[in-house]
């Protein structure tokens, strides 16, 4: 089997679970050139549906711009939400996705709240699983000097929609010995230096 061969089966894998039942599913439909020795995949033909649940007063999620990774989380409130410097609290979105199998959704920090405010996710990044259909909540820890109010509308955190390879590809199986016969072995935090 040569590498494009290798490339569409594990395309085909990819995209089997967004197909009807019974559906014929031709791979070669979704790229641009197959007969370049680079796999080109057309992104205007392979779509994946993000089913998205809004039950806030706020926009609904989207990407800000063509090269955004990912989309706003808002927080949707009935009254706003004082952090106290050191202290977190879960922030409610109103929002509820169906997440197709083989895929999740990161919860990511804003970068302009961590660095102006101090205020990041606490348990970075978080997952949403493809099975968990509950409401999306943010944990947020402000790590700042200052209390920090959050508003109704308020944006964040941020939402990563991304593939789930592992489980496809990686039989975790037990072993009484970990092999340390690497350059590194067990050695960690800052074993490697700074510089």
């Amino acid at each position: 089997m040569d590498e494009y061969e290798k490339i569409k089966q594990v395309f085909n894998n990819l995209v089997s679970s967004h197909k009807k039942d019974n559906e014929e599913l031709d791979v070669t439909s979704y790229f641009k050139d197959t007969t370049s020795t680079t796999l080109t995949i057309d992104t205007n033909a392979f779509k994946i549906k993000l089913g998205c649940k809004n039950e806030s007063t706020n926009p609904d999620p989207e990407y800000a711009t063509a090269g955004s990774s990912g989309f706003d989380l808002r927080a949707n409130l009935t009254q706003p939400i004082v952090i106290q410097n050191g202290q977190s609290s879960i922030v409610p979105t109103g929002l509820y996705f169906e997440i197709p199998e083989n895929y999740e959704i990161q919860v990511r920090p804003r970068s302009g709240l961590a660095a102006k405010n101090g205020v990041t996710v606490l348990n970075t990044p978080g997952t949403i699983d493809a099975d968990y259909r509950g409401e999306i909540k943010v944990i947020l820890i402000n790590l700042g000097n200052e209390p920090f109010t959050i508003n109704h509308g308020d944006r964040i955190a941020q939402g990563v929609f991304s593939s789930v390879l592992g489980k496809n590809f990686v039989n975790i199986q037990k072993v009484t010995e970990i092999s340390t016969d690497t350059e590194r072995g067990s050695s960690g935090f800052g074993s490697t230096g700074i510089q």
